[in-house]
């Protein structure tokens, strides 16, 4: 099977020797299948028209912190959930449906970029972009180009963190051996780690930052 290069054995650089493919073996066959896939060529874009979708691949390497390789392809994850109508099954009412939400928005973080740079905000240097994101982040329950500032934030960043955290390179980088399933954890409670798990070396840095992948 065709697969992403993944890195060396190392946790993310936090969890010395910990990766979480090397569990494979105790997991079932169908989990294994499951977890194999989301390493394969990921799918073609079909919802995102080709300015969304570098407008999206911007959005979630700034918020995700993937600034190098290899990466979660967190925007053709979301557009799949998207081009399949697989929404969370709900929306908040002061907002359009997702796939219209994520049209709306990108095309307003273009206006937006266009307004203050003459360039599209996959053009904006990264300084410029996270800028960008930070105002629109102190808004809070202000309006947007017309959509409440939070929930345009709740959007992006559910859909970012939903496709991140269920790829095996993220886990790696969490030190998440993977689904229990069937082999299950036998030291349960706070600090207490099973002998497949690693310790955290550096406990009190950022996760989901680009300097600790």
């Amino acid at each position: 099977m065709s697969s992403l290069p993944l890195p060396e054995a190392d946790g993310g650089g936090r969890y010395p020797g910990f990766r979480t493919l090397a569990q494979a073996d105790h997991w079932d066959r169908a989990t294994s299948a499951v977890v194999e896939s989301r390493l394969g060529i990921p799918p073609d874009v079909r919802f995102f028209t080709p300015p969304e979708e570098a407008a999206a691949s911007a959005l979630f390497d700034l918020l995700l912190g993937q600034q190098d390789e290899p990466r979660v392809p967190v925007v053709n994850m979301v557009d799949a959930r998207l081009a399949e109508e697989q929404t969370d099954g709900w929306h908040y009412d002061n907002m359009p449906r997702d796939g219209e939400a994520w049209r709306a928005t990108l095309a307003a973080l273009d206006s937006e970029a266009r307004s203050r740079a003459s360039c599209t905000f996959a053009r904006l240097d990264p300084d410029q972009q996270a800028g960008l994101l930070r105002d629109i982040c102190n808004l809070d329950r202000e309006p947007w180009h017309g959509l409440p500032a939070d929930r345009v934030w709740s959007l992006w960043t559910r859909y970012a963190c939903t496709a991140f955290y269920s790829h095996p390179l993220a886990w790696d980088e969490i030190g998440f051996a993977g689904p229990a399933y069937p082999r299950g954890y036998k030291n349960l409670g706070v600090d207490r780690l099973d002998p497949f798990e690693v310790r955290d070396i550096r406990p009190g840095a950022d996760p989901t930052h680009g300097a600790d992948r």
